[in-house]
């Protein structure tokens, strides 16, 4: 299988420019990467929400599942309970995933449910023609907030590494040649990976220039380093001139959380037949 048939014929209708298009080809990348090492394509799943990125489910040629707004991570997460031999990705937005998805964000991250989750984060409702999300800066002035907005951003890895997450990375399209190893890394870490992208809107927050001349590559950094991982997340606030990281930050192996299961599966004819008995109690 060559990368090229990873990628559908489906008209593609993002804008010239977009973010998206790097994360695509890195994604296909390290899909491709997997398969290389022995991983079926059907086994691949990707999970998306509701936004630009959710358009992914149609240009990649693997198995998909378009889910609600902010509902990626339930859907993922039951995906991989249901069959634990799947490897599970989603892919979600920063309003899908920051704004009406953060509960369930948050509880991945605590249960250290193994799947992996990109976050498209333009830092903008692109879809809906530019309204301000979760880690817009302070003073974003979008369609829903023409004065600029009164409430600073959040900053989603120092969220993620007190929520639980063994695996926090945060990339850039960018940088796609750093990019594609970070998802690779994170499609085969054990547990909850989570890479936030830090993904250019070319149409309604173009900040190329910001990440560009902000932005460095972690080196020297030791992601087994709770407190430094801590530190390193907390340099930029999403909202400041201050430098921006890009790499690894924590990684940590723990239990997973659809193992705790494992001794309560029951076969596909013993699921059969539990349904039979509870039809034959209620006749």
């Amino acid at each position: 299988m060559s990368p090229q048939t990873l990628i559908t014929d489906a008209r593609n209708t993002w804008c010239p420019g977009c973010g998206n298009f790097t994360i695509q080809f890195a994604l296909r990348n390290a899909i491709q990467k997997l398969v290389d090492e022995g991983v079926p394509l059907e086994n691949i799943v990707l999970v998306t929400g509701i936004g630009c990125h959710a358009k992914m489910a149609d240009y990649l040629n693997i198995n998909s599942f378009y889910s609600i707004h902010g509902r990626t991570i339930p859907v993922a997460t039951g995906i991989k309970l249901a069959n634990p031999d799947l490897t599970v990705l989603c892919c979600a937005g920063d309003g899908d995933a920051y704004a009406e998805g953060l509960d369930h964000l948050i509880f991945a991250a605590k249960r250290n449910s193994d799947i992996t989750v990109i976050i498209h984060n333009n830092r903008v409702y692109g879809l809906t023609t530019g309204q301000y999300t979760p880690t817009s800066p302070l003073g974003f002035r979008g369609r829903s907030t023409p004065g600029g907005t009164v409430e600073a951003p959040f900053n989603p890895l120092s969220l993620m590494l007190t929520s639980g997450a063994g695996f926090i990375a945060r990339g850039t399209t960018r940088r796609m040649k750093e990019l594609g190893p970070l998802i690779s890394q994170g499609l085969m870490h054990r547990g909850f990976a989570f890479i936030d992208v830090l993904q250019i809107c070319a149409s309604y927050f173009n900040v190329s220039e910001l990440y560009d001349r902000q932005g460095y590559t972690l080196s020297g950094h030791d992601p087994a380093d709770f407190e430094a991982a801590c530190r390193k997340a907390e340099e930029w606030d999403y909202n400041t001139d201050s430098p921006i990281a890009f790499g690894l930050f924590y990684r940590e192996e723990k239990p997973v959380f659809e193992e705790q299961f494992a001794h309560r599966r029951v076969s596909v004819a013993g699921r059969e037949e539990q349904i039979a008995k509870i039809l034959d109690a209620k006749r």
